[in-house]
Protein backbone atom coordinates (compact mmCIF):
# COMPACT_ATOMS: atom_id res chain seq x y z
CA UNK A 1 0.00 0.00 0.00
CA UNK A 2 1.72 3.24 -1.13
CA UNK A 3 1.24 5.25 2.05
CA UNK A 4 2.91 8.65 2.28
CA UNK A 5 6.26 8.07 3.97
CA UNK A 6 5.76 10.87 6.48
CA UNK A 7 2.38 9.44 7.48
CA UNK A 8 3.96 6.05 8.05
CA UNK A 9 6.51 7.78 10.29
CA UNK A 10 3.82 9.55 12.33
CA UNK A 11 1.52 6.53 12.54
CA UNK A 12 2.39 5.76 16.17
CA UNK A 13 1.82 9.38 17.17
CA UNK A 14 -1.61 9.43 15.50
CA UNK A 15 -2.51 6.14 17.20
CA UNK A 16 -1.70 7.84 20.50
CA UNK A 17 -4.10 10.65 19.65
CA UNK A 18 -6.85 8.17 18.83
CA UNK A 19 -6.38 6.16 22.01
CA UNK A 20 -6.60 9.38 24.03
CA UNK A 21 -9.81 10.35 22.27
CA UNK A 22 -11.20 6.85 22.68
CA UNK A 23 -10.59 6.95 26.42
CA UNK A 24 -12.38 10.30 26.73
CA UNK A 25 -15.56 10.00 24.62
CA UNK A 26 -18.24 12.68 24.67
CA UNK A 27 -21.78 12.76 23.32
CA UNK A 28 -23.07 15.15 20.67
CA UNK A 29 -22.73 18.86 21.45
CA UNK A 30 -20.83 17.89 24.61
CA UNK A 31 -17.44 17.40 22.91
CA UNK A 32 -15.70 20.09 24.98
CA UNK A 33 -12.57 18.12 25.89
CA UNK A 34 -12.43 16.59 22.42
CA UNK A 35 -12.65 20.00 20.77
CA UNK A 36 -9.99 21.41 23.09
CA UNK A 37 -7.67 18.51 22.24
CA UNK A 38 -8.26 18.97 18.50
CA UNK A 39 -7.73 22.74 18.66
CA UNK A 40 -4.52 22.29 20.67
CA UNK A 41 -3.11 19.82 18.14
CA UNK A 42 -4.04 22.06 15.23
CA UNK A 43 -2.20 24.92 16.88
CA UNK A 44 0.85 22.74 17.49
CA UNK A 45 1.04 21.56 13.89
CA UNK A 46 0.90 25.11 12.58
CA UNK A 47 -2.60 25.55 11.14
CA UNK A 48 -3.01 29.09 9.81
CA UNK A 49 -6.31 29.60 11.61
CA UNK A 50 -8.25 27.68 14.25
CA UNK A 51 -11.83 28.56 15.18
CA UNK A 52 -13.60 26.88 18.09
CA UNK A 53 -17.21 26.97 19.24
CA UNK A 54 -18.51 26.31 15.72
CA UNK A 55 -21.93 24.63 15.80
CA UNK A 56 -21.53 24.74 19.61
CA UNK A 57 -18.58 22.37 20.01
CA UNK A 58 -17.08 22.04 16.53
CA UNK A 59 -13.65 23.18 15.35
CA UNK A 60 -12.70 24.63 11.96
CA UNK A 61 -9.11 25.15 10.85
CA UNK A 62 -7.41 26.54 7.75
CA UNK A 63 -4.16 25.41 6.13
CA UNK A 64 -2.85 27.38 3.19
CA UNK A 65 -0.76 25.91 0.40
CA UNK A 66 2.57 27.26 -0.80
CA UNK A 67 0.70 29.12 -3.50
CA UNK A 68 -2.86 30.21 -4.17
CA UNK A 69 -3.00 31.07 -7.85
CA UNK A 70 -6.61 30.03 -8.50
CA UNK A 71 -8.43 30.67 -5.23
CA UNK A 72 -9.32 26.99 -4.78
CA UNK A 73 -10.77 25.87 -1.42
CA UNK A 74 -11.43 22.25 -0.41
CA UNK A 75 -13.21 21.15 2.77
CA UNK A 76 -12.29 17.95 4.62
CA UNK A 77 -14.65 16.75 7.35
CA UNK A 78 -14.43 14.42 10.35
CA UNK A 79 -17.02 13.77 13.08
CA UNK A 80 -16.07 13.81 16.77
CA UNK A 81 -18.95 12.53 18.93
CA UNK A 82 -19.43 9.19 20.67
CA UNK A 83 -22.46 7.04 21.48
CA UNK A 84 -24.37 6.26 24.71
CA UNK A 85 -23.11 2.66 24.80
CA UNK A 86 -21.44 0.74 27.63
CA UNK A 87 -18.13 -0.42 26.19
CA UNK A 88 -17.29 -4.13 25.90
CA UNK A 89 -14.41 -3.92 23.40
CA UNK A 90 -11.69 -5.31 25.67
CA UNK A 91 -9.10 -2.73 24.54
CA UNK A 92 -6.46 -1.58 27.03
CA UNK A 93 -7.45 2.09 26.61
CA UNK A 94 -11.20 1.85 27.33
CA UNK A 95 -13.67 4.65 27.85
CA UNK A 96 -13.28 6.45 31.15
CA UNK A 97 -16.77 7.91 30.83
CA UNK A 98 -19.17 5.20 31.93
CA UNK A 99 -21.90 4.49 29.41
CA UNK A 100 -20.26 6.52 26.65
CA UNK A 101 -18.17 4.88 23.94
CA UNK A 102 -16.60 5.64 20.58
CA UNK A 103 -18.52 2.73 19.08
CA UNK A 104 -18.66 4.22 15.58
CA UNK A 105 -14.99 5.09 15.10
CA UNK A 106 -15.30 8.86 15.20
CA UNK A 107 -12.16 8.89 17.32
CA UNK A 108 -10.48 7.28 14.32
CA UNK A 109 -11.96 9.77 11.86
CA UNK A 110 -10.85 12.71 13.98
CA UNK A 111 -7.34 11.33 14.37
CA UNK A 112 -7.08 10.60 10.64
CA UNK A 113 -7.98 14.17 9.76
CA UNK A 114 -5.55 15.50 12.37
CA UNK A 115 -2.82 13.31 10.86
CA UNK A 116 -3.61 14.60 7.38
CA UNK A 117 -3.61 18.16 8.71
CA UNK A 118 -0.17 17.67 10.24
CA UNK A 119 1.19 16.43 6.90
CA UNK A 120 -0.42 19.25 4.92
CA UNK A 121 0.86 21.89 7.33
CA UNK A 122 4.39 20.49 7.08
CA UNK A 123 4.53 20.11 3.30
CA UNK A 124 2.16 22.80 1.96
CA UNK A 125 2.50 20.94 -1.35
CA UNK A 126 -0.67 22.31 -2.91
CA UNK A 127 -2.05 25.40 -4.60
CA UNK A 128 -5.02 26.70 -2.64
CA UNK A 129 -6.60 26.41 0.80
CA UNK A 130 -7.76 23.47 2.89
CA UNK A 131 -10.56 23.93 5.41
CA UNK A 132 -10.71 21.25 8.11
CA UNK A 133 -14.21 20.67 9.49
CA UNK A 134 -14.22 18.85 12.84
CA UNK A 135 -17.94 18.38 13.29
CA UNK A 136 -19.87 17.68 16.48
CA UNK A 137 -23.03 15.64 16.98
CA UNK A 138 -23.25 13.36 13.96
CA UNK A 139 -25.03 10.68 15.98
CA UNK A 140 -28.54 12.07 15.71
CA UNK A 141 -27.76 15.64 16.72
CA UNK A 142 -27.36 16.97 13.21
CA UNK A 143 -24.10 18.82 13.80
CA UNK A 144 -23.51 18.88 10.05
CA UNK A 145 -26.81 20.66 9.55
CA UNK A 146 -25.91 23.19 12.22
CA UNK A 147 -22.56 23.90 10.56
CA UNK A 148 -24.31 24.50 7.26
CA UNK A 149 -26.97 26.70 8.87
CA UNK A 150 -24.27 28.76 10.57
CA UNK A 151 -22.80 29.44 7.14
CA UNK A 152 -19.46 27.70 7.73
CA UNK A 153 -19.09 26.57 4.12
CA UNK A 154 -19.90 30.06 2.85
CA UNK A 155 -17.77 31.86 5.42
CA UNK A 156 -14.68 29.82 4.55
CA UNK A 157 -15.40 29.74 0.82
CA UNK A 158 -15.49 25.93 0.62
CA UNK A 159 -16.01 24.86 -3.00
CA UNK A 160 -16.08 21.07 -2.63
CA UNK A 161 -16.12 18.79 0.40
CA UNK A 162 -15.02 15.25 1.23
CA UNK A 163 -15.39 12.84 4.13
CA UNK A 164 -14.85 9.19 5.05
CA UNK A 165 -16.25 6.55 7.36
CA UNK A 166 -14.65 3.34 8.52
CA UNK A 167 -16.48 0.18 7.52
CA UNK A 168 -16.12 -3.18 9.30
CA UNK A 169 -16.31 -6.11 6.93
CA UNK A 170 -14.14 -4.42 4.28
CA UNK A 171 -10.39 -5.21 4.18
CA UNK A 172 -8.42 -2.80 6.35
CA UNK A 173 -7.16 0.18 4.38
CA UNK A 174 -9.22 -0.56 1.26
CA UNK A 175 -11.79 1.86 -0.12
CA UNK A 176 -15.36 1.54 -1.41
CA UNK A 177 -17.56 4.20 -2.98
CA UNK A 178 -20.34 4.71 -5.49
CA UNK A 179 -21.80 7.70 -7.32
CA UNK A 180 -25.30 8.78 -6.33
CA UNK A 181 -27.05 7.58 -3.19
CA UNK A 182 -24.57 5.94 -0.81
CA UNK A 183 -26.49 6.16 2.49
CA UNK A 184 -30.17 6.56 3.30
CA UNK A 185 -32.25 9.34 4.72
CA UNK A 186 -33.38 8.89 8.33
CA UNK A 187 -36.67 10.17 9.73
CA UNK A 188 -38.47 9.40 13.00
CA UNK A 189 -42.11 8.96 13.86
CA UNK A 190 -43.95 8.95 17.19
CA UNK A 191 -47.55 7.74 17.12
CA UNK A 192 -49.84 8.09 20.13
CA UNK A 193 -53.05 6.04 19.98
CA UNK A 194 -55.79 7.08 22.40
CA UNK A 195 -58.72 4.80 23.19
CA UNK A 196 -60.75 4.19 26.33
CA UNK A 197 -59.17 2.39 29.25
CA UNK A 198 -60.90 -0.18 31.38
CA UNK A 199 -60.79 -3.56 33.09
CA UNK A 200 -59.07 -6.38 31.24
CA UNK A 201 -61.98 -8.66 32.11
CA UNK A 202 -64.49 -6.33 30.41
CA UNK A 203 -62.92 -5.38 27.07
CA UNK A 204 -66.36 -4.64 25.58
CA UNK A 205 -66.59 -1.63 27.88
CA UNK A 206 -63.25 -0.25 26.62
CA UNK A 207 -61.70 0.83 23.34
CA UNK A 208 -58.39 -0.97 23.31
CA UNK A 209 -55.51 1.15 21.93
CA UNK A 210 -53.22 -1.91 21.99
CA UNK A 211 -55.34 -3.72 19.39
CA UNK A 212 -55.38 -0.56 17.29
CA UNK A 213 -51.62 -0.10 17.63
CA UNK A 214 -51.06 -3.69 16.52
CA UNK A 215 -53.08 -3.11 13.36
CA UNK A 216 -51.21 0.15 12.70
CA UNK A 217 -47.88 -1.68 12.98
CA UNK A 218 -49.03 -4.27 10.47
CA UNK A 219 -50.40 -1.56 8.21
CA UNK A 220 -47.10 0.32 8.23
CA UNK A 221 -45.34 -2.82 6.98
CA UNK A 222 -47.45 -2.66 3.82
CA UNK A 223 -45.76 0.59 2.77
CA UNK A 224 -42.51 -1.01 1.64
CA UNK A 225 -44.24 -4.07 0.17
CA UNK A 226 -47.20 -2.39 -1.56
CA UNK A 227 -46.55 1.33 -2.00
CA UNK A 228 -42.88 1.46 -2.99
CA UNK A 229 -41.42 0.34 -6.32
CA UNK A 230 -39.74 -3.03 -5.66
CA UNK A 231 -36.57 -1.64 -7.24
CA UNK A 232 -36.38 1.09 -4.60
CA UNK A 233 -35.10 0.57 -1.05
CA UNK A 234 -37.21 1.61 1.93
CA UNK A 235 -37.32 0.67 5.59
CA UNK A 236 -40.25 1.37 7.94
CA UNK A 237 -39.54 -0.04 11.39
CA UNK A 238 -41.54 0.29 14.59
CA UNK A 239 -38.87 -0.08 17.24
CA UNK A 240 -40.62 0.64 20.54
CA UNK A 241 -44.13 0.17 21.92
CA UNK A 242 -45.37 1.38 25.31
CA UNK A 243 -48.73 1.85 27.01
CA UNK A 244 -49.63 3.98 30.00
CA UNK A 245 -50.18 0.93 32.22
CA UNK A 246 -47.94 -1.93 33.29
CA UNK A 247 -50.21 -4.50 34.80
CA UNK A 248 -51.90 -7.70 33.64
CA UNK A 249 -55.55 -6.72 34.01
CA UNK A 250 -55.94 -3.10 32.83
CA UNK A 251 -56.62 -1.99 29.28
CA UNK A 252 -54.70 1.27 28.78
CA UNK A 253 -56.00 4.64 27.74
CA UNK A 254 -53.03 5.31 25.47
CA UNK A 255 -50.39 3.35 23.60
CA UNK A 256 -47.34 4.95 22.01
CA UNK A 257 -45.02 3.65 19.34
CA UNK A 258 -41.90 5.05 17.78
CA UNK A 259 -39.89 4.06 14.77
CA UNK A 260 -37.66 5.00 11.89
CA UNK A 261 -38.07 5.48 8.14
CA UNK A 262 -35.16 5.06 5.73
CA UNK A 263 -35.07 5.72 1.97
CA UNK A 264 -32.53 6.20 -0.81
CA UNK A 265 -34.79 8.40 -2.92
CA UNK A 266 -36.18 11.75 -1.79
CA UNK A 267 -39.49 11.27 -3.64
CA UNK A 268 -39.99 7.88 -1.99
CA UNK A 269 -39.12 9.48 1.33
CA UNK A 270 -41.90 12.06 0.92
CA UNK A 271 -44.42 9.41 -0.11
CA UNK A 272 -43.60 7.22 2.89
CA UNK A 273 -44.12 10.15 5.25
CA UNK A 274 -47.61 10.73 3.84
CA UNK A 275 -48.47 7.02 4.06
CA UNK A 276 -47.30 6.67 7.67
CA UNK A 277 -49.55 9.52 8.73
CA UNK A 278 -52.53 8.34 6.67
CA UNK A 279 -52.33 4.70 7.75
CA UNK A 280 -52.01 5.55 11.44
CA UNK A 281 -54.93 7.97 11.45
CA UNK A 282 -57.33 5.94 9.32
CA UNK A 283 -56.73 2.64 11.10
CA UNK A 284 -57.18 4.37 14.45
CA UNK A 285 -60.45 5.88 13.24
CA UNK A 286 -61.66 2.47 12.05
CA UNK A 287 -61.20 1.16 15.60
CA UNK A 288 -62.82 4.20 17.26
CA UNK A 289 -59.46 5.49 18.48
CA UNK A 290 -57.52 8.66 17.73
CA UNK A 291 -53.94 8.62 16.47
CA UNK A 292 -51.65 11.61 16.79
CA UNK A 293 -48.55 11.42 14.59
CA UNK A 294 -45.38 13.36 15.31
CA UNK A 295 -43.26 12.84 12.18
CA UNK A 296 -39.78 14.31 12.38
CA UNK A 297 -37.64 14.86 9.29
CA UNK A 298 -34.04 13.89 9.94
CA UNK A 299 -30.96 13.40 7.78
CA UNK A 300 -31.34 13.53 3.99
CA UNK A 301 -30.01 10.93 1.58
CA UNK A 302 -26.20 11.01 1.31
CA UNK A 303 -25.64 11.57 -2.41
CA UNK A 304 -22.19 11.51 -3.99
CA UNK A 305 -21.71 13.84 -6.95
CA UNK A 306 -20.65 11.59 -9.86
CA UNK A 307 -17.72 13.79 -10.97
CA UNK A 308 -16.39 14.23 -7.45
CA UNK A 309 -16.85 10.52 -6.80
CA UNK A 310 -14.30 9.97 -9.56
CA UNK A 311 -11.94 12.45 -7.87
CA UNK A 312 -12.35 10.61 -4.56
CA UNK A 313 -11.76 7.25 -6.24
CA UNK A 314 -8.65 8.51 -8.02
CA UNK A 315 -7.17 9.56 -4.68
CA UNK A 316 -8.09 6.18 -3.19
CA UNK A 317 -6.42 4.33 -6.06
CA UNK A 318 -3.23 6.29 -5.45
CA UNK A 319 -3.29 4.99 -1.87
CA UNK A 320 -4.69 1.46 -2.09
CA UNK A 321 -4.71 0.42 -5.74
CA UNK A 322 -8.08 -1.11 -6.56
CA UNK A 323 -11.22 0.68 -5.35
CA UNK A 324 -14.69 -0.86 -5.13
CA UNK A 325 -16.72 1.55 -7.28
CA UNK A 326 -19.95 -0.44 -7.05
CA UNK A 327 -20.36 -0.92 -3.34
CA UNK A 328 -24.09 -1.19 -2.60
CA UNK A 329 -25.73 1.65 -0.69
CA UNK A 330 -26.61 1.06 2.95
CA UNK A 331 -29.69 2.10 4.90
CA UNK A 332 -27.75 3.76 7.70
CA UNK A 333 -27.74 7.56 7.58
CA UNK A 334 -25.06 10.24 7.79
CA UNK A 335 -25.37 13.97 8.38
CA UNK A 336 -22.48 14.71 6.03
CA UNK A 337 -25.44 14.64 3.65
CA UNK A 338 -26.24 18.24 4.66
CA UNK A 339 -22.83 19.37 3.43
CA UNK A 340 -23.16 17.39 0.20
CA UNK A 341 -26.51 19.10 -0.39
CA UNK A 342 -24.68 22.43 -0.28
CA UNK A 343 -21.44 21.61 -2.10
CA UNK A 344 -20.33 18.97 -4.61
CA UNK A 345 -18.17 16.30 -3.06
CA UNK A 346 -18.06 12.68 -2.05
CA UNK A 347 -18.14 10.33 0.91
CA UNK A 348 -16.07 7.14 0.92
CA UNK A 349 -15.89 3.98 3.04
CA UNK A 350 -12.53 2.97 4.51
CA UNK A 351 -12.13 -0.72 5.35
CA UNK A 352 -11.85 -1.56 9.05
CA UNK A 353 -11.29 -5.32 8.72
CA UNK A 354 -13.27 -8.11 10.35
CA UNK A 355 -14.99 -7.54 13.66
CA UNK A 356 -18.21 -6.25 15.19
CA UNK A 357 -20.16 -3.65 13.24
CA UNK A 358 -20.28 -0.01 14.28
CA UNK A 359 -22.68 0.81 17.15
CA UNK A 360 -21.86 -2.52 18.81
CA UNK A 361 -20.38 -2.46 22.34
CA UNK A 362 -17.53 -4.72 21.20
CA UNK A 363 -16.63 -2.61 18.14
CA UNK A 364 -12.92 -1.75 17.76
CA UNK A 365 -11.45 0.75 15.32
CA UNK A 366 -8.47 -0.77 13.45
CA UNK A 367 -5.45 1.52 13.89
CA UNK A 368 -3.86 -0.03 10.81
CA UNK A 369 -6.42 1.87 8.71
CA UNK A 370 -5.08 5.25 9.86
CA UNK A 371 -2.25 5.73 7.30
CA UNK A 372 -4.60 4.92 4.41
CA UNK A 373 -7.21 7.38 5.66
CA UNK A 374 -4.67 10.14 6.19
CA UNK A 375 -3.11 9.50 2.79
CA UNK A 376 -6.51 9.64 1.09
CA UNK A 377 -7.27 13.07 2.53
CA UNK A 378 -3.83 14.29 1.47
CA UNK A 379 -4.19 12.84 -2.03
CA UNK A 380 -7.54 14.58 -2.48
CA UNK A 381 -5.88 17.91 -1.73
CA UNK A 382 -2.73 17.36 -3.78
CA UNK A 383 -4.59 15.94 -6.79
CA UNK A 384 -7.38 18.52 -6.82
CA UNK A 385 -5.09 21.47 -6.09
CA UNK A 386 -1.69 20.48 -7.54
CA UNK A 387 1.28 22.59 -6.51
CA UNK A 388 2.39 25.24 -9.01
Amino acid sequence: MPIKNRLAETHAEIIGWRHHLHAHPELGFEEHETAAFVAKKLGEIGADKVETGVAQTGVVAVIKGRTDSKGRVIGLRADMDALPILEASGVDYPSQNAGVMHACGHDGHTSILLGAAQYLAETRNFDGTVVLLFQPAEEGGGGGRVMVEEGVLDRYGVQEVYGLHNMPGFPTGQFAIRPGALMASADEFYITVTGKGGHGAAPHQSIDPNITAAHIILGLQSIASRNVDPLESTVVSVCALHSDVDTHNVIPQQTRMTGTVRALNSDVRDMVEARVISIAKTIAEAYDCVAEVDYRIGYPVTVNDPTHTEYAAAAARAVAGDVDMETPPIMAAEDFSFMLNERPGAYIFLGNGDGPMVHHPAYVFDDDAIPAGCSWFVEIVEQRMPAQ
